[in-house]
């Protein structure tokens, strides 16, 4: 069905991780709660990241149908008359989003907005993903402006605890796509795409996850040790980085595709107690 295809190119999943993510940064700056304002937070944060996710879609249908896990995409199997077409709705899209960021925001959400869609949709699909194993470390930059763009909805001003939260997200995007990478390193070695495990392979790419990893677990405390969050936040960030770096070391001893499976699944298990930490110290 034409409609489900449409749906399909807006890689929801991703959109709403991308807005949950904008929310949680709200939460921890707003000293109280609009309910529109998670709203309409949400629904930019979705709109952009949907753009961005057309995009991708458009650009990448010719690695997308060597790919098992892509091939049955809309695009790729040419299930929608034409593909150009879609660049008008990604750009709709964007502009839709950017747009309400104005109005009922401000452009600095707007900015944040706009350089989220930038990294993931240009930077990481267009100029890295097919050239370098980096492409995941600074097209991951996308998760990093989400964060921004929610506070930036309370205070548009440069402030601490966004950008540190900003920085854990940066380091957490590594850890979670080179795990979904060994899982699917086939997948990618047959597209050519220079995947960190395809390079160097599953071994070598289990240690830089779980160095980057490390470093993630760090970056995790510096709102604690700068006083931007508290004991609350603080323990959640310990139980879940131990767990989540005890996770990483398996991979190292065993990395195997089912392995990079439970890291990838483990990072999101990681961020979602990291989320919970954060709100429910900004609450109590």
């Amino acid at each position: 069905m034409p409609f489900a295809n449409y749906l399909e190119l807006l890689k929801l999943r991703i959109g709403g991780m991308i807005a949950l993510t904008a929310v949680v940064s709200y939460l921890a700056m707003a000293e109280r709660v609009s309910l529109s304002h998670l709203f309409w937070l949400t629904l930019v944060m979705l709109l952009g990241s949907a753009s961005s996710a057309v995009f991708n879609h458009w650009y990448d249908r010719d690695i997308d149908r060597i790919m098992e896990r892509t091939a049955h995409r809309p695009l790729a199997q040419r299930a929608l008359n034409g593909s150009n077409h879609v660049l008008w709705l990604a750009g709709l899209l964007l502009l839709a989003g950017v747009s309400i960021s104005v109005w009922l925001f401000n452009p600095i959400v707007a900015v944040h907005l706009f350089l989220g869609a930038f990294f993931y949709g240009v930077v990481y699909t267009v100029w890295l993903k097919r050239r370098t194993w980096l492409n995941i470390v600074l097209g991951g930059l996308a998760g990093s402006f989400a964060v921004m763009a929610g506070a930036a909805s309370v205070n548009p001003g440069l402030c601490a605890l966004p950008i540190l939260l900003a920085l854990v997200l940066f380091f957490w995007t590594p850890s979670h796509f080179w795990s979904l990478a060994i899982h699917l390193k086939e997948d990618y070695q047959k597209a050519g795409v220079p995947m960190l495990p395809v390079v160097v392979g599953e071994q070598k790419a289990a240690r830089y996850i779980f160095l980057n990893s490390m470093l993630l677990v760090g970056a995790s405390l510096l709102p604690w040790y700068f006083g931007q969050l508290g004991k609350l936040y603080l323990a959640g960030a310990l139980l879940s980085g131990s767990l989540f770096l005890f996770e990483n070391w398996r991979l190292i001893r065993t990395p195997t595709r089912e392995m990079g499976w439970r890291n990838f699944l483990g990072s999101m298990r990681y961020l979602g107690v990291l989320f919970l930490a954060i709100v429910a110290d900004v609450t109590f």
